[in-house]
């Protein structure tokens, strides 16, 4: 695998974790990289939920899908779990495998602060789970 793109809409939340996940997981010879078709910032509680398991992201930005080298990227993951015309395409990676893995959106939790963030747990460690399972597939 040469590169992964995470897709979801604001490439705020699930996005964001993702790409923090995969380049902790990940070989460094794999570029990583996310992407929104609105994007719009990187969400305070992602880089709380990641830093809770020593993964910094506060450096990353939100960014739009046609900031992504194409010739970079075989494998996208969509990650919206919204209706499918919502989430964002990104064309210029016809050959490339997709995978949809559908995940809440964390950023849509009600409630008190803690409790909003027991979902971005639960997303975090979902990714993290299916980001593992990438990794080992790689070794074989």
């Amino acid at each position: 695998m040469k590169g992964v793109l995470f897709l979801c809409r604001a490439n705020a939340c699930r996005s964001q974790m993702a790409e923090g996940l995969a380049r902790s997981f990940l070989p460094i010879s794999v570029d990583v990289f996310s992407a929104g078709s609105r994007p719009g910032a990187v969400d305070p509680r992602a880089i709380e939920a990641l830093a809770e398991i020593g993964i910094d992201i506060s450096h990353q930005r939100s960014k739009s899908t046609d900031e992504t080298p194409a010739d970079r990227v075989d494998l996208v993951i969509t990650l919206c779990s919204e209706a499918e015309e919502d989430c964002p395409v990104f064309p210029g990676a016809g050959a490339a495998e997709r995978l949809y893995w559908p995940l809440e959106d964390p950023a849509a939790g009600c409630g008190a602060h803690e409790e909003v963030m027991g979902v971005f747990r639960e997303v975090r460690d979902e990714l993290a789970r299916r980001i593992e399972s990438l990794t080992a597939g790689l070794a074989r």
